[in-house]
């Protein structure tokens, strides 16, 4: 169902005009309106979801193999040199618009991006202790989700 108030619903649904790089009965792909690349797309669920959360695990299959056939198009008709995949979840994440989205980044050299920030490091205690939090209760990472 959409939400009214949803820019990315109206644009998913064909209210509100983009640039449809593929459409289908559930998702549209569209360029983004301020790149961070040349050729920065969107993938939009026609359904609103406010983010990975909601999203079923179905659309989620769907969602990022359309966007794995999407970047090999991409790729090879724009003779990228690489290729981001990024999806946001929260505020603090960076997402500024609330409607689960994919954000297919071709990369160029030299294209001057810095996706993902500084990475950290971690000793193996520290690592550890992380893995306990989450895995709490399950054989070694070997339980359900």
């Amino acid at each position: 169902m959409k939400k009214d108030d949803c820019i990315f619903c109206k644009i998913a649904n064909g209210e509100i005009p983009s640039k449809t790089l593929y459409e289908d009965e559930r998702f549209r792909v569209i360029l983004d309106l301020g790149p961070a690349t040349r050729g920065h797309a969107l993938v939009l669920p026609k359904e609103h979801f406010a983010n990975l959360y909601e999203l079923p695990e179905e659309w989620c299959r769907e969602a990022f193999a359309l966007a794995g056939r999407m970047a090999g198009r991409m790729t090879e008709r724009l003779s990228c040199d690489g290729f981001n995949l990024l999806q946001n979840n929260g505020e603090v994440a960076g997402q500024t618009v609330f409607h689960f989205h994919i954000h297919m980044i071709p990369r160029y050299y030299g294209d001057g991006q810095i996706i993902g920030g500084k990475q950290g490091k971690a000793d193996q205690e520290e690592l550890e202790a992380v893995r306990r939090i989450i895995c709490e209760g399950e054989e070694q990472g070997r339980g359900t989700l």
